[in-house]
């Protein structure tokens, strides 16, 4: 292993985590890519491997060796940041060149490694143009070529494609890609950009909250998420809450589908994950099929015995190569479906999903919150910072100052819009659509996280008042 991370975490003087306990292993020559949402930890961690912060805990060895404490120009890796930080001052030529003049090199070879560094990035003939004169994707290369130039062992990239426009972006990752190859070393890439981190790496690290979700190929993170967070993270999802009833057997949309996990166990809740691009589709009137003149309507449907569920088009996108359509089926569900050919919104449509298409997870939160709580002396309970009304039966077997287990469903707690209303307030901090429900994490101002289960829509970060009914608490 070229990179060791070992139980790093990285604590702030307010108390937060920017990192919780992380492990992570690099092999020599990977490309691996750090993806997460803002604020989850990915850029602290490059900055702890690159020695711009010092961890809190835990060890960082490069080749075997501690490095935690070492300073940054010490450690054999370069960093290419978001913003370039090219110096203006300075042509291409001099930009470049810039750490090996510090290491008192001889002019001939500083010309030498800074003609093929430009090379290599494709900036041939541009050593004596003023960096402000280039383009953003040519002050990119300039920046990759200034921390290449130095032969590092190990290049930290982060988010170094995120001021470019779209198309520059692509044709960006194609070229960091080959300079991968060409160059042979490492590679670790800091992006949140979840499509830059299937197409690029050998390995994707999600992560979230400080935390290390799931390591895996593009391929295994994308068709087999460990968790909802990484399911709805990575590309589009359709999740919903099911049962497994048995191996290769599951249920959800209140029908039975065969599938191919197995070691869930009988008669357990699961989360279930189907990809929009993996259900069939066919209009149930042949008359408003789509003009498929490829091949028979009736081919669209596997032959097989499925299962199969209905619904209506709600809403058609395009969207350049294939059509993005909500349907709303006969029993209450959203999906999304992803095609090559329109349903127009109205249209009754029929589906199914191969077993194999099926992606089975643990079900990390059931369907109810626990807290640890504490009788008090005026009929109250006390958990989660706050004091609740319940049931004087509830209680009456109880003595002042005991200490019980309180639980509350994800469906028996209120939000309100205005957070002076609630017993607690807080701030959405997670939404997951299941389907025919929201289930969101509420953080509370102490600290504390909620989840609920409700109908109603709401963004991400909005202010809340936390109501919950004496009826609704249940105390063990």
């Amino acid at each position: 292993m070229i990179i060791e991370v070992n139980h790093v975490s990285k604590q702030f003087e307010d108390g937060k985590y920017a990192l919780n306990d992380v492990s992570l292993s690099v092999e020599k020559g990977e490309f691996v890519t750090i993806l997460g949402p803002s604020g989850c930890g990915k850029t602290t961690l490059l900055r702890c491997i690159a020695g711009f912060q010092t961890v809190s805990s835990g060890d960082i060895l490069l080749n075997g060796e501690d490095v935690s404490q070492m300073p940054p120009h010490k450690r054999p890796v370069n960093t290419v940041f978001q913003k370039y930080a090219l110096f203006p001052h300075l042509n291409v030529f001099d930009n470049i060149a810039f750490g090996l003049k510090l290491k008192g090199l001889d002019r001939a070879t500083i010309n030498l490694k800074v003609k093929a560094a430009l090379k290599t990035v494709g900036m041939t003939d541009y050593e004596e143009r003023d960096v402000d004169s280039l383009s953003g994707g040519q002050q990119q290369r300039v920046a990759i070529a200034r921390a290449i130039v130095n032969q590092p062992e190990v290049l930290l990239l982060d988010e170094p494609l995120a001021a470019l426009d779209l198309k520059m972006r692509h044709d960006m990752q194609i070229e960091l890609k080959e300079m991968h190859k060409q160059l042979g070393i490492t590679f670790i890439y800091v992006t949140h950009d979840q499509e830059e981190a299937l197409t690029l790496s050998d390995r994707v690290v999600v992560m979230s909250e400080g935390k290390i979700q799931q390591i895996g190929t593009p391929t295994d993170v994308y068709n087999e998420p460990i968790n909802c967070f990484v399911a709805d993270f990575i590309g589009e999802s359709n999740i919903l809450s099911g049962r497994m009833i048995r191996d290769k057997r599951v249920q959800f949309l209140e029908k039975e589908f065969d599938c191919v996990d197995v070691g869930f166990g009988e008669d357990v809740p699961v989360d279930v994950v189907i990809r929009p691009e993996d259900i069939y589709i066919w209009a149930k009137d042949k008359s408003v099929q789509p003009n498929l003149s490829e091949y028979d309507p009736d081919d669209r449907v596997p032959k097989g015995r499925f299962t199969k569920w209905y619904g209506t088009v709600e809403s058609s996108i395009f969207k350049g190569v294939h059509y993005e359509m909500i349907v709303n089926t006969d029993n209450g569900y959203e999906f999304m479906v992803q095609d090559y050919h329109e349903f127009l919104p109205g249209t009754e449509v029929g589906m199914l999903v191969k077993p194999e298409d099926i992606q089975i997870m643990h079900k990390e939160h059931y369907l109810y919150n626990f807290f640890e709580g504490e009788v008090l002396k005026n009929g109250k309970v006390r958990f989660i910072d706050a004091d609740w009304d319940v049931l004087p039966e509830r209680i009456e077997t109880r003595n002042v100052g005991d200490k019980v287990q309180v639980q509350v469903a994800f469906r028996a707690i209120d939000l309100q819009d205005h957070e002076e209303e609630g017993t607690l307030s807080g701030e959405v901090h997670f939404i997951l659509f299941k389907g025919n429900h929201y289930h969101l994490t509420i953080r509370t101002d102490e600290g504390h996280d909620l989840y609920v289960n409700t109908n109603d829509v709401w963004d991400d970060g909005d202010r809340v008042g936390i109501v919950i009914r004496p009826e609704d608490i249940m105390i063990n």
